[in-house]
């Protein structure tokens, strides 16, 4: 599956360094011979494009590397630095094209478009429509980010090079050169599109929360097990596109036996691996009282007492020990509460009060997947 994914960015990248640098020759000779910059610059976006699916096919062969002792998850996260590469070469290609449209404007050329410019654009226009559809539909198909950024920039280059076209037109229909403004225009965009790269590949690299959908997913699917009455804390780890480590939280019966648990455990990392992808190599268990009415009773007390307080969006892991008088749970705040710390402390002073003859530890988790 690795493999295949591997040669497929590969064979897709070729495709499109291919069609980009016969697009660059045609641009930058048509454009050198009607001396229009709105032309050139089209054809350095198409030089731009060229570069970053180079610099994709390095990305992807190293971040392919097999674990070692030192990485012993893998290259994948490479992947987002040579984005961050092509991100930096797009913004590059997108500030020269800027400068040179400023130039033209302030010292006006007269360009000399013909029946050759125009086919060339056309032709041009078609293939990176072509070209986007394809790159992107298969970007899509092996959830290749890199992929499916450079099928939706040959797209805007597709409407690029048709306003360089209508400035081509318009000049030998009315005489009137709106070429280098054109090409303010093309640079801008292509600036605009080498910032979001940036921003993009930046968050990957810090880490961003995983789709909502995925942790819904696995969370739904591990609390259908036999005896798991609630799955909870799912942290996903983001080694690479589509390579994820993760743990969870279980809460099960405190009838059951280590050994009961651990065939749990087992199934549930089986199952998840086999449906997702993900490899849960930590499942955390949160016991569930069913012998003690009266800690049942305290249990419900302080879940009306925490939920009373808009924002609190989960109460879990609850754990009562009369012989150290304390008492565990795990709360979360929903990110939009604009002060968290505040409403967890007035959360805390409240239970505590409410309780003074024990020690209360609440744990402020992160909703981090949800």
């Amino acid at each position: 599956m690795k493999k295949s994914r591997e040669k497929t960015v590969i064979k897709t990248s070729i495709l499109s360094i291919v069609a980009n640098l016969i697009l660059v020759g045609f641009k930058a000779f048509v454009g050198v011979l009607s001396n229009s910059i709105a032309i050139i610059s089209d054809a350095i976006n198409n030089l731009s494009d060229a570069l970053s699916s180079i610099i994709t096919i390095i990305g992807t062969k190293l971040a392919g590397k097999a674990p070692d002792k030192k990485h012993p998850y893998g290259y994948g996260r490479l992947e987002y630095m040579t984005s961050l590469t092509v991100s930096a070469i797009v913004l590059y290609a997108g500030i020269t094209a800027f400068v040179e449209s400023i130039k033209k404007i302030i010292q006006p050329e007269t360009p000399d478009y013909n029946t050759i410019t125009l086919i060339v654009l056309i032709a041009g226009i078609f293939v990176k429509f072509i070209l986007g559809l394809y790159v992107k539909k298969t970007g899509k198909k092996i959830h290749s980010d890199s992929l499916i950024a450079s099928g939706a920039d040959a797209f805007n280059d597709a409407v690029l090079s048709i306003s360089v076209l209508a400035s081509a037109v318009i000049y030998l229909m009315f005489n009137i050169s709106l070429e280098a403004y054109v090409g303010i225009l093309v640079s801008l965009f292509i600036i605009k599109t080498g910032l979001d790269l940036i921003r993009k590949s930046v968050n990957n690299i810090l880490g961003v929360r995983v789709e909502s959908s995925l942790s819904r997913k696995i969370k739904k699917e591990v609390a259908k097990e036999k005896d798991v009455q609630g799955a909870f804390d799912l942290v996903l780890y983001d080694y690479g596109p589509d390579k994820y480590l993760g743990s969870i939280h279980i809460e099960v019966p405190d009838t059951l036996t280590v050994s009961e648990v651990d065939k749990i455990s087992r199934r549930i990392t089986k199952n998840i691996l086999e449906k997702y992808g993900v490899i849960l190599h930590t499942i955390g268990v949160y016991s569930v009282n069913t012998k003690d009415k009266a800690i049942a009773r305290i249990q419900n007390d302080i879940r009306d007492v925490v939920f009373s307080h808009q924002g609190v969006l989960e109460m879990h892991g609850f754990h009562f020990n009369e012989d150290e008088k304390t008492i565990h749970f795990d709360i979360i705040i929903d990110f939009a509460v604009e002060d968290r710390d505040s409403l967890y402390k007035h959360i805390y002073e409240e239970i505590q009060k409410k309780y003074q003859d024990y020690k209360i530890y609440i744990t402020l988790d992160v909703d981090a997947n949800d």
